[in-house]
C-alpha cells in the first residue's frame, strides 16, 4: 500500500491513497462467536453498507425517482464521501508495511516524522467523536426507537446516523493506532510531490492545470479534487 504525503501549502501536509476500501465480510464462521450479539450485528451491517457505497454511482441526471428513491440515493451519496475520506485510516487496520511518498525535499526522517505527526492527530480526533458519537447513538436509539416501530417500514434515521458515525470513527482511530504501533514504514521520495509543493503559489487557473498534470503523472485519479478540498478547508 502506498500513503502520499502531499503538501498542500509551504509547511501543511496531508496524507492520501487510493486503494479501495474492502469491508471486512459481514458474516466468517471464525469471528461468529466474537461479533455476535448487539455489536456483532452493528458491525455487519457496517460492513454491508460500506460494500454498497463502494459500488454505488449517482444516478444519472435525467433520471426520475420518487422521493424515497432520491432521499435513499442522497443518503448513499453521503456515505460513499465518508468512505473516500476515511479509506486511508480503514485501510491501514490491515496493512503490515506501507510505503510513504514523500517530497523528495523532504529526509527520510522528516516525512515519517510527518506521517506520525498525522497519525498521532487523527487517533485523537477520532477517539473523541467516537464518545460523542456513541452516546448520541445510544440516546437516540433508546429514545426515538419506540416511537420508530410505529411507523412500518421507517428506520430509526437519527440512530442509524450516529451509529455509523460512531462506528466509522472507531475504525478510523484503530487504524491510526495501528499505523503508529504496527507498520513498517518505508520512505520514498517523489521529485513530482516536490512539484505539488510550488503549485500554492500560482494563480488560481494555472493552479488547477497543474494539479491535474501531477496527478495524472502520479496515476492517481482523484488527486485533483482532494487537493482542491483540503485547500479549501485550510482557508
Amino acid at each position: 500500500m502506498e500513503v502520499f504525503v502531499v503538501p498542500v501549502g509551504p509547511d501543511r501536509y496531508e496524507l492520501y491513497c487510493e486503494q479501495p476500501f474492502t469491508a471486512e465480510p459481514s458474516a466468517e464462521p471464525s469471528s461468529a462467536a466474537v461479533d455476535g450479539g448487539f455489536v456483532g450485528r452493528i458491525k455487519r451491517r457496517f460492513a454491508d453498507l460500506l460494500r454498497r457505497a463502494e459500488q454505488w454511482e449517482p444516478p444519472s441526471g435525467n433520471s426520475s425517482h420518487g422521493l424515497i428513491a432520491r432521499f435513499q440515493d442522497k443518503a448513499m451519496g453521503w456515505v460513499a464521501e465518508r468512505v473516500v475520506e476515511q479509506r486511508l485510516l480503514w485501510n491501514l487496520r490491515r496493512e503490515a508495511a506501507v510505503t510513504a511518498v514523500h517530497p523528495d525535499d523532504l529526509s527520510s526522517d522528516e516525512a515519517k516524522a510527518i506521517v506520525c505527526r498525522a497519525l498521532q492527530q487523527d487517533a485523537a480526533r477520532h477517539a473523541h467523536w467516537v464518545w460523542v458519537d456513541g452516546v448520541l447513538f445510544i440516546v437516540t436509539f433508546v429514545a426515538l426507537g419506540p416511537i420508530f416501530l410505529l411507523i412500518p417500514g421507517v428506520a430509526n434515521l437519527p440512530a442509524v446516523y450516529f451509529g455509523f458515525r460512531a462506528v466509522g470513527h472507531w475504525y478510523s482511530r484503530g487504524g491510526a493506532q495501528h499505523g503508529l504501533r504496527a507498520i513498517t514504514w518505508t520512505e520514498s521520495p517523489s521529485p513530482l510531490l516536490t512539484e505539488l509543493r510550488g503549485v500554492s503559489a500560482v494563480p488560481l487557473e494555472v493552479r488547477d492545470r497543474r494539479v491535474e498534470d501531477i496527478a495524472a503523472r502520479l496515476h492517481l485519479q482523484n488527486l485533483d479534487s482532494f487537493y482542491d478540498r483540503v485547500r479549501k478547508a485550510s482557508l
